[in-house]
């Protein structure tokens, strides 16, 4: 039997259900959907707002934001979750964190966040890159701030010391859900080497820069997971010195991924938020739609987070 409350919970089936109203509610002006997306792709960069099929890219480009998807379209990991496509990555764009500079720039964003594939070929996993490109965006763009939603390196603290040198903001990484479904999704991660990652970052940023220095995680909901290894989970993210939660729907990207186990209701979410916050989180962001960039600038404007 699936892992679910009657209550606040909806039970997937076989097949394709249909979504409830709570995920379906958004709507979108196809017009400016599909010039952001032209624009995104004359620049030939890549976002990971479409190559994971996130379910809230129609709201960010028709706000005018994206997440920037550097080091390539080709990940070295293949998760459960992710549509993201599997295999051997090309050679590092060296223009690239100068290409994004200029088009947050030209996007005129206030708050730019940055995310990778894994690039396990490469030997500090592409640390150097991020830092580059928060560099290249903080000389373009004076007073932007930036997020970096890195991978866990394999667990090299060193990568993610060269991330954190570069300052940004918020240093991201995400746990995804709890340990006993690692090996469904997220086979090549290890819990225990994520928390090390973001313990590492949180020590060394608040020495470097004080106490504006903000990390963050988040996961997704519906797979499979109790409340009880939730809160087990929450406990261990705070210990580790996580600053900002999210907490958002896994919804299936296409039928190669793993299927929904249920559908969480917004109340569930709220209640589930309020839990997280009294494990000593500054700020816990918790909804069907909520994704770990997904409105990053409102997340920071919360935490009144600058270090620009």
């Amino acid at each position: 039997m699936p892992r679910f409350s009657k209550r606040v919970g909806r039970e997937v089936l076989e097949g394709h259900p249909r979504l409830p109203e709570w995920i379906t509610k958004e709507r979108v002006k196809l017009s400016d959907l599909h010039g952001m997306k032209k624009d995104l792709r004359d620049s030939h960069l890549h976002t990971v707002c479409e190559e994971a099929r996130c379910p809230n890219r129609t709201h960010c480009f028709t706000h005018g934001t994206a997440t920037f998807l550097l080091m390539g379209e080709v990940c070295t990991r293949a998760c459960g979750f992710c549509s993201i496509q599997s295999g051997k990555p090309r050679l590092l764009n060296p223009h690239e964190p100068q290409e994004t500079a200029e088009r947050v720039a030209a996007l005129n964003l206030r708050f730019a966040v940055l995310t990778s594939v894994n690039r396990d070929d490469l030997p500090d996993g592409g640390a150097a890159h991020f830092a580059e490109t928060v560099l290249a965006i903080r000389r373009r763009n004076p007073g932007v701030d930036v997020e970096v939603l890195v991978p866990d390196f394999m667990g090299d603290l060193d990568a993610v010391a060269r991330v954190v040198a570069a300052r940004p903001a918020v240093f991201n990484h995400n746990t995804e859900t709890v340990p006993s479904l690692y090996s469904e999704v997220r086979p090549a991660g290890r819990f225990e080497r994520s928390l090390a990652v973001l313990r590492h970052a949180k020590d060394l940023g608040t020495s470097l820069y004080g106490s504006s220095f903000r990390t963050k995680s988040g996961m997704m909901l519906g797979l499979g997971e109790t409340e009880a290894e939730l809160m087990s989970t929450f406990e261990s993210l705070a210990r580790a010195g996580v600053d900002i939660l999210t907490l958002g729907q896994y919804l299936r990207p296409t039928r190669h991924q793993l299927p929904v186990k249920r559908y969480v209701h917004p109340d569930e979410f709220a209640e589930l938020g309020a839990k997280a916050k009294t494990f000593g989180f500054a700020t816990v962001y918790a909804g069907p739609l909520v994704r770990s960039s997904f409105n990053a600038h409102e997340v920071a404007e919360m935490e009144g987070i600058s270090i620009a």
